[in-house]
């Protein structure tokens, strides 16, 4: 449904452009925006190579692992069922790791098997388990350490400091992550 609605206003944008006589315009706006679209992704595929790169020397190291580690613990006091089975909260550990990383990609699989595992464990399978749903609210306000996909945005965009996300960023991940957990907790009492 998005798709029609872009395409409908590109469409009515362009018509309105010829109309009232600016069609020159339209096409010099394309061109040009274009022009910096190529250039912002090249700049960002460096920096995104040089993050990814950072972030697999961290995984290789063990860094990982020992996040992985310290999370153990707190998580196995959130979820009620998946701390029960180790398969499954290894995969949630993993996951969370990765998302607190920057290491998007590599957590997707590891939150997806997260979710088959807590699925095996589910008595009603129509209906989300509440260690599903707390999973998927920590999984979308998860702390991150490393934001690398905003601080490569920036550095192509030809930020003087891309890095100085990083502390927001982290106060900002912290405080949902602590209201998303907060309000799954209350809700479960009552759902």
């Amino acid at each position: 449904m998005i798709n029609y609605i872009w395409f409908f206003m590109l469409l009515l944008g362009i018509a309105v452009g010829i109309f009232t006589g600016n069609g020159e315009l339209i096409s010099k706006a394309i061109v040009d925006s274009t022009a910096s679209t190529t250039d912002l992704l090249l700049g960002l595929l460096g920096v995104m190579c040089f993050w990814c790169g950072t972030m697999k020397v961290a995984e290789k190291s063990g860094l990982t692992n020992v996040l992985a580690n310290l999370l153990k613990p707190i998580l196995r006091l959130l979820f009620k069922d998946a701390a029960k089975d180790e398969k499954t909260l290894g995969s949630i550990v993993m996951n969370l790791t990765a998302n607190m990383l920057g290491l998007s990609n590599a957590a997707t699989p590891f939150g997806i098997k997260a979710m088959e595992e807590m699925d095996k464990l589910n008595p009603k399978k129509s209906i989300a388990s509440n260690d599903m749903a707390l999973f998927l609210v920590i999984n979308a306000a998860c702390v991150q350490f490393v934001p690398s996909t905003v601080i490569s945005i920036r550095a192509a965009a030809g930020s003087s400091n891309p890095g100085a996300i990083i502390i927001p960023t982290l106060i900002a991940t912290g405080c949902a992550a602590i209201m998303g957990v907060t309000c799954c907790k209350i809700l479960q009492k009552y759902f």
